[in-house]
């Protein structure tokens, strides 16, 4: 039989959440919504207040993200990670298998793609390299740099 979860009364049904949600937010969400405790040890938060629209005023804005499997048989995308905002995205293709299995070769140069979400929804501008954007990419670097201390993941160093 399947488990049914039902929100409560207060969130209406059809309500909109533009908060920066993870996936990790999802099971403290089903279980606050359940009213039962969220571990301590369990990653992500629940968003249900979101829906409330009273999100926590130390709410994410940003996220951090990985992708390992560089130029895997089934997908060919190079490895990387990134931080995403609500209106930029700043991705450094790091490009090395790393030895992992189910990864390809060769390595590639490294780089860094920048997209202003907003302006370009669909990706199709890399303007990482434009002069104007220097300090939103010296910015997102930096936020980069605290979700992986955050995540206890270290950036990619080439060797």
């Amino acid at each position: 039989m399947p488990l049914l979860v039902r929100w409560p009364a207060e969130i209406e049904a059809g309500a909109i959440c533009t908060d920066m949600v993870l996936n990790v937010d999802f099971a403290p969400t089903f279980l606050d919504a359940a009213n039962l405790d969220v571990p301590h040890f369990m990653q992500g938060a629940s968003f249900r207040n979101s829906f409330l629209g009273a999100a926590p005023d130390d709410w994410q804005t940003s996220m951090y993200y990985r992708y390992w499997m560089h130029r895997d048989r089934d997908h060919n995308i190079w490895a990387h990670y990134g931080v995403r905002t609500h209106t930029h995205k700043l991705i450094y293709f790091y490009n090395d298998p790393l030895d992992i299995p189910g990864t390809n070769g060769p390595a590639d140069a490294p780089e860094w793609e920048l997209y202003d979400l907003v302006a370009d929804p669909f990706e199709t501008s890399n303007i990482a390299d434009h002069p104007d954007q220097a300090a939103r990419v010296t910015e997102l670097q930096a936020e980069l740099r605290r979700l992986q201390e955050e995540v206890s993941d270290e950036p990619f160093v080439p060797v």
